[in-house]
């Protein structure tokens, strides 16, 4: 009896014209931070969100403890952040690096296995971001040297890669043509110095993408260019052909560290998502517009024209969830970066993992009590405008900014929305729905069309939390000078 050889050589034929190790598959995870006033407790997001919805990898901001307890023996592959502030003593100290390693990295990593699986330190926060201008750059590298160093000797360095967060803005090109692109000029013995430690210590490079920001800033960008429609009329450079602003990003960057001579470093998308509030073109359909876009472009694997085939190693989605308190320097836009309202439910679909289901939103969710705090209209309304601007100064009135979803929204309207956030923000403490007798409790929900007037949820964060956080602070701080001075007495922190 022949053997018949026939089906043998079409698979060795396919395999040849087709060969595995040209294609790489993309892995999206979720940068989850918790910079909220009432944020969801750590062990929901972890079940009701991460889990539920196969999320597989974060990224977090900062190492908090109760979020890296609720990580452990889950196999969710996790990004540990350390904060820009950090950075100067990490960089002076090689005790005050091992300290930290011991408290947010070893203890959660036990030499039995299990534990929470930390792929990646991430050494600062956009340091070299340009409105920061030098404040952090002297400090990175010797930082992320001290944390490797601590690493090696807790021998965790093969498992645990050192990757700096870096900001699209390192970058430029002239003529807004990839093949131009080149690292900034103040950046340059610096980026010279992170980069040949990259290389050393097999790290990739870590780029934070904003294409909402970088659409606001350029006038001449088209939307669709950005939303990867296929309708957006493509830009040639050269003989290359570019159908969406992202592979032209990360071309810019590629060919930046080609002339840097690290043409072949592995690259990581650390930030790349879209606003749904706070700004005009911020809108939850239009944030599914993009994020539908990126995903299904990723899960091609085309890769872009200098780099066809190989997308980024992984690329982090931000956000996981809306953060009430983050900074709003650069828009209003800046506290609605979540695919989950803060109290997990989804504003929008996009595949994270769970493929063609429909995201699974957080359940049994501890609210406030339904009561909400609006102005009493039997009262003077003429001086009302001081506590409106009050209320707004200590709480989030993002929303109401030209584009939100409550910029429609009539007087008092506005006002009213104003006052509610202030007071679900202060836990509903009947004081809080003062304002000098204009405020009063109801329990009719004052909410109109797309403005939603929020009840705050009952966390761990509560006001009492808030200044034991502060406590902890300044004692970790006065405990990093006292590192410094070498004692160790902290470390049973």
């Amino acid at each position: 009896m022949r053997f018949d050889h026939r089906p043998v050589i079409a698979v060795l034929l396919v395999l040849a014209l087709h060969p595995p190790c040209l294609y790489f598959v993309s892995a999206v995870g979720v940068n989850w931070g918790t910079f909220s006033s009432h944020p969801l407790p750590p062990s929901k997001v972890v079940q009701s969100l991460l889990r539920t919805n196969n999320i597989g990898r974060v990224k977090l901001s900062d190492a908090n403890s109760g979020v890296l307890e609720s990580l452990s023996g889950t196999g969710i592959g996790v990004v540990v952040g350390i904060p820009n502030e950090m950075l100067k003593s990490l960089s002076s100290s090689k005790k005050a690096a091992q300290s930290w390693v011991h408290d947010n990295i070893t203890r959660y990593i036990p030499a039995t296995g299990g534990g929470v699986r930390i792929e990646y330190i991430a050494v600062g926060d956009e340091p070299f971001l340009l409105s920061y201008g030098q404040q952090f750059q002297s400090f990175v590298v010797g930082a992320a040297t001290n944390i490797h160093l601590a690493l090696t000797a807790a021998k965790l360095s093969s498992k645990v890669k050192i990757i700096v967060p870096c900001s699209s803005d390192v970058y430029q090109s002239d003529s807004n043509l990839p093949s131009e692109g080149h690292f900034r000029p103040d950046l340059n013995k610096t980026m010279t110095d992170l980069l040949s430690f990259l290389d050393k210590n097999g790290s990739p490079f870590v780029v934070d993408i904003n294409p909402f920001l970088s659409l606001q800033k350029n006038k001449n960008l088209s939307m669709d260019f950005v939303l990867f429609q296929t309708k957006a009329h493509a830009v040639k450079d050269g003989h290359l052909k570019y159908k969406n602003s992202f592979d032209a990003n990360m071309d810019t960057l590629i060919t930046s560290l080609s002339k840097a001579g690290f043409g072949d470093m592995a690259v990581i998308v650390g930030r790349i998502g879209w606003p749904t509030d706070g700004a005009l073109n911020a809108t939850p359909s239009v944030a599914q517009t993009f994020m539908k876009g990126l995903i299904d472009h990723l899960q091609s694997n085309a890769g872009s024209p200098l780099r066809p085939k190989k997308p980024p190693a992984e690329t982090y989605l931000f956000s996981l969830l809306d953060e009430d308190q983050r900074s709003i320097t650069s828009g209003n836009f800046e506290r609605h970066w979540g695919i989950f309202t803060f109290d997990g439910q989804a504003k929008y679909n996009v595949d994270l993992g769970q493929g063609s289901k429909n995201l699974v939103n957080a359940r049994n969710v501890d609210y406030l009590a339904s009561k909400w705090c609006v102005v009493n209209n039997n009262k003077d309304l003429s001086n009302v405008s001081a506590s409106f601007s009050d209320a707004c100064s200590h709480g989030d009135c993002t929303a109401l900014s030209p584009g939100g979803s409550c910029f429609g929204i009539t007087w008092p309207g506005n006002v009213s929305y104003a006052f509610n956030n202030y007071y679900q923000q202060h836990d509903q403490s009947g004081d809080s729905c003062d304002f000098g007798g204009l405020g009063l409790i109801t329990t009719v929900d004052p909410s109109v069309g797309e403005c939603r007037f929020q009840v705050a949820i009952r966390s761990s964060f509560s006001s009492l939390q808030r200044v034991l956080v502060i406590w902890w602070s300044v004692a970790l701080s006065a405990c990093v000078s006292i590192y410094l001075l070498g004692f160790s007495w902290c470390r049973f922190w």
